[in-house]
């Protein structure tokens, strides 16, 4: 997920700040925790699920990390490090109806923080454990839906990039360490209108910490995660240029059925839009569905939204984020699956997204 709603707005020398380089030796758990030295970071989770009923559901939940100060001395608890965010939503398929909410908090007094035993990041009772290795409990709560789910990875981490190095733009440290749980199952409970639905199903976690990675000249970025019916997976995001196309340093991850991953550069895919679907709440125009090839792969997708109005009308960043499903084939053989998708900047700018960029 490429999703930082106030990252940096210094240049990417900035020196207060890490920046992601080569070299980075990833080791866990301790990467599952908050990497402070970095200004920006993102716990992503995504998923389909079905109720014992037969109810279709999907679901986000986002933590963020936001450094507004590094490691400095404070002389009152209000002084904080970081600003803690978190999105969370539910897509009721069966019934076609999105909920979503979102939480801020300063953490001045612990009720919102990271790296805490087996806490890795929490607001209020939106919470999320590491329980084992490669294992995690999401709990999340707002008025009238809520999810508590167990998920357990059933591949090993897969890194993006060059060696966990995800280039997001030209010039040194304008990239993230990136690493996911492509394929974790997940069991537990969605609630919605006080009923409480039994489920299981597929769950998809990202986790990335940078500094400074877009530039004045990107103006958003469509980013997708499939997960197929043959125990193969799909991360791709394509960053869009405020002249037109698509910027160079756009790519992804494909991931076989042993968990071995292939590396998709900008040269190697195709992804065309489709239907647009127009934002009563904001006026942005979402492409909700797209044609994705991939020559090498052999693949050819149609990926469409499970229903259009899957959009986060949030301050300061509205974007859409929501499921998805996919058919196509693969070398000559059909292939299905499901996802969700990531759209920004079809609803106004990006709102400090950008960091300008050095001369």
């Amino acid at each position: 997920m490429l999703l930082a709603l106030a990252a940096a707005e210094a240049p990417a020398a900035d020196p207060d700040w890490d920046v992601a380089l080569p070299g980075w030796k990833y080791e866990f758990p301790r990467d599952h925790h908050a990497h402070p030295g970095f200004k920006t970071e993102w716990w992503y989770f995504t998923g389909n699920l079905t109720g014992e009923d037969g109810r279709e559901l999907g679901f986000q939940l986002t933590f963020f990390r936001q450094g507004v100060r590094r490691g400095e001395d404070a002389s009152t608890r209000f002084a904080v490090d970081d600003i803690k965010l978190a999105h969370f939503a539910v897509t009721d398929i069966s019934n076609g109806r999105f909920r979503f909410a979102q939480r801020v908090s300063r953490g001045a007094f612990g009720e919102a923080g990271f790296t805490d035993g087996d806490r890795i990041a929490w607001i209020d009772d939106w919470v999320l454990r590491l329980t084992g290795p490669g294992q995690f409990r999401l709990e999340a709560r707002d008025t009238d839906f809520a999810v508590a789910l167990d998920l357990a990875a059933t591949k090993d981490p897969v890194f993006h990039g060059e060696d966990g190095v995800s280039q997001k733009s030209e010039g040194v440290g304008r990239a993230s360490h990136y690493y996911s749980y492509a394929r974790l199952a997940a069991t537990g409970t969605v609630t919605i209108d006080g009923q409480e639905i039994a489920v299981k199903g597929w769950s998809w976690f990202d986790q990335e910490w940078a500094t400074n990675q877009l530039t004045e000249k990107q103006t958003g970025w469509d980013w997708l995660s499939l997960q197929f019916e043959d125990n193969t997976e799909l991360m791709l995001f394509q960053i869009r240029l405020k002249e037109g196309g698509r910027d160079s340093f756009s790519h992804g991850t494909w991931i076989d059925a042993e968990g071995n991953s292939t590396r998709v550069k900008n040269d190697d895919f195709e992804l065309v839009p489709g239907r647009i679907w127009t934002s009563n709440e904001t006026g942005g125009d979402y492409p909700v569905e797209w044609k994705l090839r991939i020559p090498k792969l052999n693949l050819d997708l149609d990926v469409s939204a499970v229903m259009a109005g899957q959009e986060l009308v949030l301050r300061p960043i509205s974007y859409w984020e929501g499921s998805v499903q996919a058919n196509g084939t693969r070398e000559g053989k059909a292939v299905q699956g499901r996802g969700y998708l990531e759209m920004t900047g079809y609803a106004g700018g990006l709102v400090g997204l950008q960091a300008p960029e050095t001369r």
